[in-house]
């Protein structure tokens, strides 16, 4: 039977499902939408430059050898990889010079000049010999005594060196840095400890070539200095050269260093090689010693370390780069016109070994081609693809 109470529950129930159904009842609340899920993709790894076996030495095959400076030690270090790989002539950074292959009178260390050698030899490199004289390598034994009994050490020296790789190094830095910085000395010769021993004057270098051409008459022989990019320098150097030719003294070609930097212009490079050119046609032209620092630092800072630019440390700024980048391209395509310039050295392969991190103070330099890791630089693909924008 259906009574009074059974339909007062039905109205109730009825009730609340229309108030439900209408959304009032608290029984189902709205929950908000959720914030959409943004997907934040990976940054792409930096695309790294890789060169082809050969491409470096290949692009400039027709003009001009490409070297690179190295220590025994690098040999079979990534340095010595990519030596093998993109050069086609080495350098013995150090390790041919006097105070390393001459210790002492008549006693002549051979073990890491025939290192090196065997190295070129290996890999299809030509050799290239520095240095036979340098103030800066000398051993003390042999400045000792008189004009002439240094004239006999030095000869009876490179006579021994010569005569040894006769055959084997393509061109001997036979003196090297020899010119003064010092405009005011009314000559143009350095007043280093070869200069007194040799009585007060630059016989020594006389002596040097005569000693070399006579060991090996097929050689090429050059006088090496830097700072050549600066007028005033490469002005005492050609007064140097002027005079050797005038004498007969045997002399093949100049050395250009060109350790320079970012605040560098290529001119000044082509400006050395030019004047040359230009007064000496048929003397040939090596760049011996090339590499960019990342800094533009005042003639202080070598001279006593003052005024040198603040350490960039890892972050040099990426500006600094895309300038060496340019500056080696330009030079690069500039001395491949130019057909006196047989020879362009870097002073190194890697930022992980440069001289530069050491000098002139301690502090991350990056002047080279390939970066610590081994990486190829901006400035190596500028030399390589004319179509790259650094």
């Amino acid at each position: 039977m259906f009574t009074a109470r059974d339909r007062l529950k039905l109205l109730l129930g009825g009730a609340a499902f229309s108030v439900s159904a209408c959304g009032g009842g608290s029984s189902s609340p709205v929950r908000p939408t959720p914030p959409p899920v943004v997907v934040t993709p990976p940054t792409p790894a930096p695309v790294i430059f890789v060169p082809t076996e050969g491409q470096l030495r290949d692009k400039f095959v027709n003009q001009f050898q490409v070297g690179g400076a190295i220590q025994v030690g690098q040999l079979t270090a990534p340095e010595g990889t990519l030596l093998g790989a993109q050069f086609n002539s080495i350098t013995a950074e150090f390790e041919m010079k006097p105070d390393i292959m001459g210790p002492s009178e008549g006693v002549y260390n051979w073990v890491e000049a025939d290192a090196l050698l065997a190295f070129a030899e290996d890999n299809g490199l030509q050799l290239r010999g520095h240095a036979l004289l340098w103030h800066r390598s000398t051993p003390d034994w042999m400045l000792t005594g008189t004009p002439a009994q240094v004239k006999v050490k030095l000869q009876t020296y490179i006579t021994e060196v010569v005569t040894r790789y006769r055959g084997k190094i393509y061109a001997w830095d036979v003196v090297n840095e020899v010119i003064t910085d010092d405009g005011s000395l009314g000559d143009a010769y350095r007043r280093s400890n070869w200069w007194t021993a040799s009585g007060g004057n630059a016989d020594y270098i006389d002596w040097a070539f005569e000693a070399a051409r006579a060991a090996d008459p097929d050689c090429k022989l050059y006088i090496n200095d830097y700072g050549t990019e600066f007028s005033g320098k490469l002005g005492r150097l050609l007064d140097v050269v002027r005079d050797l030719q005038a004498r007969d003294i045997p002399l093949d070609g100049i050395g250009h260093q060109m350790h320079i930097n970012v605040g560098t212009s290529a001119q000044q490079v082509f400006d050395a090689v030019d004047a040359v050119d230009t007064e000496f046609m048929g003397l040939e032209q090596h760049i011996t010693e090339l590499d960019i620092s990342v800094y533009s630092d005042p003639a202080s800072c070598f001279s006593d370390q003052t005024g040198c630019q603040s350490d960039y440390g890892t972050t040099i700024p990426d500006t600094v780069f895309t300038n060496q980048a340019q500056l080696y391209r330009a030079i690069f395509d500039g001395l491949a016109t130019r057909s006196s310039v047989n020879s362009v050295t870097l002073w190194g392969i890697s930022d992980a070994a440069t001289w530069l991190n050491e000098y002139p103070v301690s502090r991350t330099n990056a002047p080279l081609l390939w970066d610590r890791d081994r990486n190829a630089k901006s400035a190596l693909q500028a030399i390589l693809d004319s179509s790259f924008t650094p």
